[in-house]
């Protein structure tokens, strides 16, 4: 397990998902009645059985691609024989270390306004300033990075598949979340739409 890249790489994934369960901790302390890990809505509970081993194999898939001599699993040949592609690893690998500590920022932003879920039926503050100012879903955006960090590091068929389920469902995520925010902080909530990204800042 000598590739630095890799290393950092997963080392960086395993701090992000231990970052999110210290947000669990610290949420369900502010308040019991939190529904932290049971959402409330059909389709946010059907997205999270599938988030489950979405994630779970995206941090399994960075150490087992360093260690396995299986193919499908194990860094392909391209990976070790060119330079080029190396630095890029080096440089995804800096990337996704900058997006652990920028979605800590968020974190500490939110901080017990942070949800895991759609927050039915609960009064929650609208953010808006910040990380927020400019990208409506900051923190799905710099996992959705981080994820394209992965896979430039880890160029192998199951992280790629991996990363395109994960893309999709950021994206039904972020459009659930921003439809019912719509219905509940109304004028609100459609100013900011129309100033924001949904993942990238607007151009105009």
């Amino acid at each position: 397990m000598n590739d630095l890249p890799a290393l950092i790489t997963a080392l960086t994934i395993c701090a992000y998902w231990f970052g999110v369960g210290v947000m669990i901790v610290r949420v369900k302390r502010h308040s019991r009645a939190i529904p932290i890990l049971a959402p409330k809505q059909p389709l946010e509970r059907f997205m999270g059985v599938i988030f489950i081993p979405v994630v779970a194999l995206w941090v399994i898939l960075p150490w087992l691609a360093q260690s396995s001599v299986r193919p499908m699993f194990a860094l392909p040949a391209f990976v070790a024989q060119g330079p080029v592609y190396g630095v890029f690893r080096w440089l995804a690998a800096t990337v996704a270390v900058l997006c652990l500590l920028a979605t800590a920022r968020c974190w500490a932003r939110m901080g017990k306004d942070w949800r895991m879920a759609v927050a039915v039926g609960e009064k929650t503050n609208l953010i808006t300033d910040g990380p927020f100012s400019r990208i409506r879903h900051p923190i799905y955006a710099f996992q959705i990075l981080l994820m394209i960090c992965t896979v430039v590091v880890v160029p192998t068929l199951p992280m790629l598949l991996v990363a395109v389920v994960h893309f999709a469902l950021m994206n039904v995520k972020a459009r659930n979340e921003e439809k019912y925010l719509l219905q509940t902080q109304f004028d609100d909530y459609s100013n900011y739409v129309q100033r924001t990204g949904r993942f990238f800042p607007r151009l105009s």
